[in-house]
C-alpha cells in the first residue's frame, strides 16, 4: 500500500499576523519541517497546499522534495485546500496522509504509529485521537477521496471521520498542539524538544 503525503499550508493566518507556515520553530520553518517529516514516510510524493504564501514557501522548500499545488480558492476554507489537494495526488497513491502544517509537535513517531495502525486495516481510515476527539494527521484510503473532494466551506477532513465510525485511532496528544498565534509558536519552542 503506498501513500501519499499531503502537507495543508494555504491558509491566511489571520490571528497569527504574518505567513504562519514560514514562521520558524526550532530554526526551520513550519512548512519545512512538515516536508521533512512527510517525505520519508510518502514514497508517492509529499504535495504541499499552499495558498497567499505561495511565494515564500516555495523559496523555503528549494531543494526539497515536494510538489506545490496552488489553492487559488484558499480563502473560502479548508476544504478548498482538501479539494486541490486531492486532486494533485499522484495514481499510484493507494491512500493519503494528511498533516497540517500548524502542528509542530507532531513527531516521527507519532506518524509511524499512525501509519502502523492504518497498515493493519489498510481499508479504513486511521486518525489520531486527542481532548476526546479525531483530527489530523489522519491516513485516508483512496475509496474515501470522492467524499474528501465533495466537502465544502471551512470544514476539514474531521467531517469525514465523524461519518465513518468504523476507523484506526491513533493516541496523539501531540496533535492537539496547534499553532494559532505567534504566542503559541513561542510556547512550543520553550517546551523541551521532542
Amino acid at each position: 500500500m503506498t501513500l501519499a503525503g499531503l502537507l495543508l499550508a494555504a491558509g491566511g493566518a489571520s490571528r497569527f499576523g504574518s505567513p504562519k507556515v514560514l514562521a520558524p520553530y526550532r530554526g526551520k520553518p513550519l512548512v519545512w519541517r512538515g516536508v521533512r517529516l512527510l517525505a520519508p514516510r510518502c514514497p508517492a510524493g509529499v504535495h504541499v497546499v499552499v495558498g497567499p504564501s505561495a511565494a515564500g514557501v516555495r523559496a523555503a522548500l528549494a531543494g526539497e522534495a515536494a510538489t506545490l499545488v496552488e489553492n487559488p480558492d484558499w480563502a473560502r476554507g479548508l476544504s478548498t485546500s482538501l479539494v486541490s489537494g486531492v486532486a494533485a495526488l499522484p495514481p499510484e497513491a493507494d491512500a493519503v496522509l494528511i498533516l497540517l502544517c500548524d502542528q509542530p509537535a507532531v513527531t516521527a513517531e507519532d506518524l509511524d504509529a499512525l501509519i502502523a495502525a492504518w497498515q493493519v486495516e489498510p481499508e479504513l481510515i486511521a486518525a489520531a485521537g486527542f481532548n476526546d476527539r479525531l483530527g489530523p494527521p489522519v491516513i485516508i484510503p483512496r475509496a474515501f477521496w470522492p467524499q474528501l473532494a465533495a466537502l465544502r466551506g471551512d470544514q476539514g477532513a474531521r467531517s469525514l471521520l465523524e461519518w465513518h465510525t468504523e476507523r484506526a485511532t491513533v493516541d496523539m496528544p501531540h496533535a492537539a498542539l496547534d499553532v494559532d498565534t505567534p504566542e503559541d509558536l513561542a510556547r512550543l519552542e520553550a517546551a523541551p524538544a521532542q
